[in-house]
């Protein structure tokens, strides 16, 4: 049994975090320098030379690379011949996610109660999600996410008789819903399967992947493709001033299901997508 210090986990948590709000990954301004490169509207262009200065500024002067510096959302992959000691692991993740955002002087996003509305003052809670796996090792990944985009997701129990056509209508038709709301460019995260929270999460996880990665089953990855046509046919544009840079990518994720269910979730994320990783 490999045991992890409690401390080490916190440091390495709250580390990560000002970097990963204020450092687009590279996949992603690529993939927006390249779309700027095909855009044929002078107008999305000059959108897209702005959220490409906007990077350069964030980056060279560690600047947040936007003011909504996200609900902290955690993917955990944790091996079964670990241990974190005492508090143990989730307890860890919160409180490097609050000396990250208060050391990293970023927005608190967080409120206590979703009615009532009053503020925790350190963006916790985070989100996370724990996944158990074999070895000894920790990988987390944390992914920012602002709300805006977040707003715009969507989830529908659909029928399997609904098939190929239900899911490419339903993605197509909550992105066009979104509208310029969500920040266009867009990541499309789409989880297919599993059950009503499952596939939630699914979608969410998808967001994860590099732009251009497509899924490893050769079905779904035409879906993808299939998809993040028909969105960049939509002529929302950047910022939903029309154009044809409405996704830079869409990613499936995709689980068994019940025979009677074929559960369809949709997350959106922004042109800020943002994410990181610590490995230990």
């Amino acid at each position: 049994m490999r045991i992890i210090p409690y401390h080490i986990v916190v440091e390495k948590i709250s580390e990560l975090i000002p970097s990963t709000t204020r450092i687009l990954p590279s996949d992603v301004l690529d993939a927006i320098i390249c779309m700027r490169a095909k855009e044929t509207s002078l107008l999305a262009a000059s959108i897209l030379d702005q959220i490409i200065e906007n990077a350069g500024i964030a980056s060279r002067e560690f600047l947040p690379l936007c003011q909504d510096t996200g609900i902290a959302v955690y993917f955990v992959d944790i091996g079964d011949e670990v241990r974190i000691e005492n508090p143990g692991l989730d307890a860890a993740i919160q409180e490097g996610t609050r000396k990250g955002y208060r050391e990293g002087s970023l927005r608190m996003s967080m409120v206590r109660d979703p009615l009532r509305r009053v503020n925790t003052g350190d963006n916790s809670p985070a989100i996370v999600h724990i996944r158990m796996v074999p070895g000894d090792s920790l990988t987390v990944m944390f992914c920012p996410k602002g709300g805006g985009c977040e707003n715009m997701s969507r989830l529908a129990m659909l029928s399997p008789g609904d098939g190929r056509k239900g899911v490419v209508d339903f993605v197509v038709e909550t992105v066009l819903a979104g509208g310029g709301r969500p920040c266009p460019p867009v990541i499309v995260g789409v989880g297919l399967g599993g059950d009503f929270e499952s596939s939630a999460i699914l979608s969410k996880r998808a967001l994860l992947r590099k732009i251009g990665e497509r899924n490893t089953d050769a079905f779904y990855a035409s879906l993808e493709q299939e998809l993040l046509e028909k969105i960049n046919s939509l002529g929302i544009g950047p910022m939903g001033l029309g154009g044809i840079s409405t996704a830079l990518d869409v990613f499936i994720e995709n689980a068994p299901c019940h025979i009677a269910s074929m559960p369809l979730a949709v997350n959106i994320q922004c042109h800020s997508a943002r994410h990181g990783k610590i490995e230990l």
